[in-house]
């Protein structure tokens, strides 16, 4: 691998995971005001469409069909396609509920938790400092269980766990992410009209003919999702995992930040110690990372 592609790549994963930790949720809450259902519809919707157009744009119609002769990836993809829509539907219920700072707990441990999930349905080998990282977010979330129970983000561990057990079906299938992400998303499209229909029906609709712009806003919901998921995978192929995992800290790190500085979400001390031992497992998880590439 050359340097210059490795720059690149490092590059491409900056933005992507820039594009998701700040641009991501300046954008989702700030369309917060249509309520998090509709805002679900509108990504689900609106990323099929995105995918639809790159899809046919790049001539992939081909790997499309050969996906759909195989029904054990079909199903895996259903599977796969539940994940990730209450994945957005939980992130999207936390940043319209002011609760982007437990959103981003979620993302802090999610690649931890995908260590644990690899050494267990992947026999992957786990490093001391690997172990040493899970235990340390098993002792912070065992914490808030035993100190403040109401204090657990629960937002943010099912983020986390819906998010990584996503990745662990996507492993298990090895399909474009692109074309994965398409049939899921052609798996909830009927769920995701029918829905939108009833509110539409039931005139609680903001998506509306009458206000185009406020169309068009919500519609640019399907490249907030798909263009930052593009440089991300892109970036992952030119650097590498290890490279990628550090960079990907990104993301929670400005979710936290805006929480806390823009959007002045509480922060009690129960969750200051939970995070700082999160922080802690993440930064020996980092040094591990970077040790082993």
């Amino acid at each position: 691998m050359s340097d210059k592609n490795f720059n690149k790549g490092v590059i491409l994963t900056a933005i992507g995971s820039f594009w998701w930790g700040f641009l991501g949720v300046i954008y989702f809450k700030y369309i917060s005001f249509a309520g998090h259902v509709e805002v679900v519809i509108h990504r689900s919707l609106w990323t099929t469409v995105t995918l639809l157009l790159t899809i046919y744009y790049f001539s992939k119609w081909k790997k499309v069909f050969e996906i759909f002769s195989n029904r054990k990836i079909l199903l895996l993809l259903f599977c796969s396609g539940i994940l990730i829509f209450i994945n957005w539907s939980v992130w999207i219920f936390a940043v319209a509920n002011d609760q982007v700072i437990d959103a981003s707990f979620g993302y802090f441990i999610m690649p931890i938790i995908s260590i644990f999930l690899g050494f267990y349905f992947f026999k992957e080998k786990l490093s001391f400092k690997s172990k040493i990282s899970v235990f340390i977010v098993v002792l912070s979330i065992l914490y808030l269980l035993i100190i403040d129970f109401k204090s657990i983000p629960w937002v943010g561990l099912v983020v986390a766990v819906s998010w990584s057990t996503y990745n662990l079906l996507r492993k298990k299938i090895n399909v474009d992410t692109d074309l994965g992400l398409f049939i899921e998303s052609l798996f909830l499209l009927p769920m995701v009209l029918i829905v939108f229909y009833f509110i539409v029906q039931n005139n609680v609709n903001d998506f509306d003919i009458s206000n185009p712009s406020l169309m068009f806003i919500l519609m640019l919901a399907g490249p907030m999702t798909v263009i930052p998921l593009f440089l991300y995978i892109k970036g992952v192929e030119l650097c590498g995992l290890g490279p990628t995992g550090m960079i990907f800290y990104i993301t929670p790190t400005l979710q936290f930040l805006l929480g806390y500085f823009l959007y002045n979400e509480p922060l009690n001390i129960q969750k200051l110690v939970s995070f700082i031992l999160i922080w802690i497992a993440v930064f020996i998880y980092l040094k591990d990372l970077y040790e082993n590439n």
